[in-house]
């Protein structure tokens, strides 16, 4: 991967179109999620904070966002409300994935229009099939 010039601290697998912006903070699940999905076939882009995920997701403009919901300089939460606030990026499909599990988290999250939700731990088939799944009903 490759940090974006017009962007630092946003990292992109290629050239081609991003199909995934996975945001988290955690080094370890991030670079686990990268692989994972890029094995699959699936380009990804990479962001570690709220903010880089909202200027990414609005210049790259990725089918789908993996958003961790506990994220450094601004929420997860707060970056799904700024997306699905802004024309550009409203229709992009979000799957929130977190270790935040409680039944209000994810009521919040689907308050706030996420298209799906993943709790960690989770399982690579888990990540894999909801990518799958979200690609599926988001781009048919």
């Amino acid at each position: 991967m490759n940090e974006d010039p017009v962007c630092p601290g946003l990292m992109i697998k290629g050239e081609e179109m991003t199909d995934i912006l996975v945001v988290e903070d955690e080094p370890a699940i991030l670079d686990s999620l990268s692989f994972i999905l890029g094995r699959n076939g699936w380009s990804v882009a990479v962001a570690r904070d709220g903010e880089r995920a909202l200027e990414a997701a609005r210049r790259l403009r990725p089918r789908m966002l993996l958003l961790d919901i506990m994220l450094p300089k601004m929420s997860g939460l707060d970056v799904l409300k700024a997306i699905r606030a802004h024309p550009a990026t409203k229709d992009i499909a979000v799957v929130v994935l977190t270790a935040r599990g409680q039944q209000y988290d994810r009521e919040l999250a689907a308050e706030l229009n996420a298209d799906g939700f993943i709790t960690k731990p989770y399982s690579n088939v888990e990540v894999v099939e909801e990518v799958r799944r979200m690609l599926a009903l988001h781009h048919a």
